[in-house]
């Protein structure tokens, strides 16, 4: 490479990814597999979660939970490296905490990009949010109206939507996750959990909330 264009890809590589060009249709997309259809998260900034229809002819695709979890199978850890290097240090970071949830955790900043403060501080709310349809019994993504209730009411309203306590302490707990992958099966009995003393306790008391902790204290609530 000559000098100038060793100095423009420097100023390239400098510059905000937020700042940066939109990147032509070709630029590389996190693709996939699910229901016999290809399915692509295209590039940082204009993130589009889209479904191929045709050969070449792709539409804008809600992302069901099925097909994330699909995404989770589909999409390799080297298909990542390449997407992340085009995302802003804030949202890599952000990512780079999840396995097998990650590309639900993108669905949730790209739909309600003001959340990422919060999420950042408190990673395993994350998985209740990308799961709020089955949480809240079914029907359709509710992003604009978890959008609204942030902006009106903050963290805390975002929480009561949810069905978990508004409080201060339902954050401390769940800052102690140890992986915010936390599995599915585990989101409705840790619900419960966070309404009652006993659990609360046990939960905030343990040095580090691991799956297994976390089915313990919700096994032991239902016994």
């Amino acid at each position: 490479m000559n000098s100038t264009r060793y100095r423009s890809a420097l100023r390239a590589a400098a510059r905000p990814a937020s700042l940066r060009r939109p990147l032509p249709a070709t630029s590389p997309a996190l693709a996939w597999i699910h229901d016999g259809f290809r399915h692509r998260a295209t590039i940082w900034p204009e993130v589009k979660f889209e479904r191929e229809i045709a050969p070449g002819e792709w539409i804008e695709d809600e992302g069901s939970e099925a097909m994330l979890a699909s995404a989770a199978l589909g999409v390799g850890a080297a298909a990542w490296r390449t997407w992340l290097e085009f995302a802003p240090a804030e949202v890599r970071d952000f990512l780079h905490g999840f396995g097998h949830g990650r590309m639900a955790a993108l669905q949730v900043i790209v739909r309600c990009p003001a959340l990422l403060p919060d999420l950042a501080e408190t990673p395993a709310l994350t998985v209740f949010l990308a799961t709020h349809r089955s949480l809240r019994g079914g029907g359709a993504a509710a992003w604009t109206e978890i959008s609204a209730i942030h902006e009106r009411e903050g963290i805390f309203g975002v929480l009561q939507w949810l069905g978990l306590p508004a409080s201060r302490q339902t954050l401390a707990i769940l800052r102690q996750v140890a992986d915010p992958d936390l599995p599915r099966r585990l989101l409705e009995p840790l619900r419960a959990a966070l309404w009652e003393p006993e659990a609360i306790w046990a939960l905030s008391h343990a040095p580090a909330l691991t799956d297994e902790r976390i089915a313990a204290a919700c096994h032991a609530l239902a016994a």
